[in-house]
């Protein structure tokens, strides 16, 4: 027998390597790849009476329904979400010496997906999500951040393929060791939108929503009126909640779906930095100015221990941010990502605290325009819970909206919001989850030992707070009392006026509401969004407004 073998010249092996240099980049690496399905020229081949519906087939089988689930009530404890299936589990570059378990999709910020926090976290070790004994669940508010999405359209990552796909086609660029993959390495990631897996995780909030609180479904008089604004991926995070929740034959019968417009100038409290000026300023900027200051120091090491792997290209720190970025869109977008395990488990915690100073000071409690942005969620909140229309109108809050009782329902057991991380974040300073700051302000030279303030656990992927209404006796003919839990997390109330310390974070709700009626008449729209404001140095601002000093009277 003759054996016969055929070589086949890929671009990427086209290069001769001299043994012992680097090998060459190939001509398309840092190039952008990306397709559409369909693909191009795909036809339909068949029509519609061919692929007949549901309705028109018949024979569906027994359909008979059961009751509602109610886990949160009636379960001893909570179903934990700590997978990210079918995410593969990304290593640091010194995991494998590593004497204790590194997660490094736990250091990733706001770009982490979503995973349960442990309430002894926010400073209550000795609750859970499950309605305290005693108590009955009465009503339920959802705010929740969309999915995975890719970059921004603005953001980093696609600079650092550009620079790369530049040094091709200049004198070329040469990469080793743990770069060595960037030779042949191309940018796959779309902007703005879901991601695969994002899409996933807002169906699966969906369906455990529905299982914790579905029983309130029987207190409603109406379909109820969910909210989301008109950014695509917060479209498409709405409609696979609704899926998840109701279920994919009927979701889009069974609610309506308020879309509230998201552009400049109009007011919208999902989206509140579309009207506030001081939100795309040197205000907002002051948090990417803070955490590069930090990203300076923990990343010198790391661009000296890199930039003899690169040849040909000048690489910077701003360069590393963007590869560590890439670890986390690459990881939710395609499943893996060979950026990860570039960087050491030191770096990565690094990275995890250079997004906790961006939120910190650009979309936290140390910003001054924070607290104004989220106060109008704060005045649609007690609207709800008070079941009193809005009169008053100088915040984010949309008139239209709030004073039309089919567009801005007051008497729903259950509300669902869906927004944006750096708006969930308002909400939490502008509702004075004070325990959440308890350390600032963060410093920028040093990651703090007892910090309190990790973005990772309160504005991930999929993030989500709910407020749970009780009555506490049970037998109580009216709400009582009020919590919140952040991704099965239960809060601290006692940064609110009259809110009580309490091991089950509950909070009278004659008194809550009265906290948040004192937020709304202290917090300044109009100073904290358009007047002309700078950040005082030093920035000891825990509260999201300018120092008392510096208001107006």
């Amino acid at each position: 027998m003759v054996l016969r073998s055929c070589l086949v010249l890929l671009p990427l092996l086209s290069l001769a390597v001299v043994k012992g240099s680097p090998a060459h980049a190939s001509s398309f690496a840092g190039s952008t790849s990306t397709f559409l399905f369909p693909p191009a020229g795909v036809t339909v081949t068949a029509t519609d009476t061919f692929f007949l519906d549901e309705s028109q087939i018949g024979f569906a089988g027994p359909t008979p329904t059961g009751d509602e689930a109610f886990s949160i009530q009636t379960a001893t404890a909570i179903a934990k979400l700590d997978n990210v299936f079918p995410l593969v589990q990304p290593n640091a570059q010194d995991s494998a010496k590593s004497k204790k378990p590194f997660n490094v999709l736990t250091h990733l910020g706001n770009l982490s997906p979503w995973q349960s926090v442990d309430s002894s976290s926010f400073g209550l070790p000795n609750t859970s999500p499950v309605i305290p004994s005693g108590c009955e669940l009465r009503q339920v508010h959802l705010a929740h951040r969309h999915g995975a999405r890719y970059p921004t359209s603005d953001g980093v990552t696609s600079g650092f393929a550009a620079k790369l796909q530049t040094a091709v086609a200049g004198a070329g660029f040469s990469a080793s060791g743990a770069l060595s993959f960037l030779n042949t390495w191309t940018y796959k990631l779309g902007a703005e939108i879901l991601t695969p897996f994002g899409r996933s995780q807002i169906f699966e909030l969906g369906v455990g929503f529905r299982v914790k609180y579905g029983d309130l479904l029987k207190g409603l008089t109406d379909l109820p009126v969910f909210r989301t604004t008109s950014e695509e991926r917060m479209i498409d995070s709405a409609l696979h909640f609704a899926a998840g929740f109701f279920g994919v034959q009927s979701y889009q019968q069974d609610y309506h779906q308020l879309i509230m417009v998201e552009t400049d100038g109009q007011n919208n409290t999902l989206a509140p930095y579309e009207n506030c000026a001081n939100a795309d300023n040197a205000v907002s900027a002051f948090g990417s100015q803070q955490a590069n200051k930090w990203a300076n120091i923990y990343l010198k090491p790391t661009l000296k221990r890199l930039s003899p792997l690169l040849h040909g290209v000048n690489l910077t720190i701003n360069d590393l941010v963007a590869m560590q970025e890439l670890c986390a869109y690459e990881t939710v977008s395609l499943g893996f990502s060979q950026f990860c395990d570039v960087f050491t488990e030191e770096e990565w915690e690094g990275f995890e605290y250079f997004i906790d100073l961006q939120f910190w000071y650009g979309n936290g409690p140390g910003n001054p325009t924070t607290a104004a942005m989220g106060i109008g969620y704060v005045e649609e909140l007690v609207s709800r819970l008070t079941q009193t229309r809005i009169t008053t109108f100088d915040s984010a809050v949309n008139a239209t909206i709030v004073t039309n009782p089919v567009l801005f329902p007051v008497n729903q057991s259950i509300y669902v919001d869906a927004s944006h991380d750096t708006v969930l974040s308002t909400f939490y300073v502008a509702m004075n989850f004070s325990s959440l700051a308890g350390n600032g302000p963060l410093p920028t030279d040093h990651i703090p030992k007892d910090q309190t303030y990790f973005v990772n656990q309160l504005a991930p992927f999929g993030s989500n707070l709910v407020g749970q209404v009780l009555s506490c006796p049970a037998s109580s003919s009216k709400p009582t009392h009020i919590r919140w839990i952040l991704n099965d997390g239960v809060l601290p109330l006692t940064g609110i006026k009259g809110c009580k310390s309490n091991s089950n974070g509950l909070c009278d709700l004659d008194a809550f509401i009265a906290g948040m009626k004192q937020r709304i008449e202290e917090v300044d729209f109009n100073l904290g969004c358009f007047g002309n404001i700078t950040v005082p140095v030093p920035d000891n601002i825990v509260d999201g407004q300018l120092p008392a000093s510096k208001r107006k009277n």
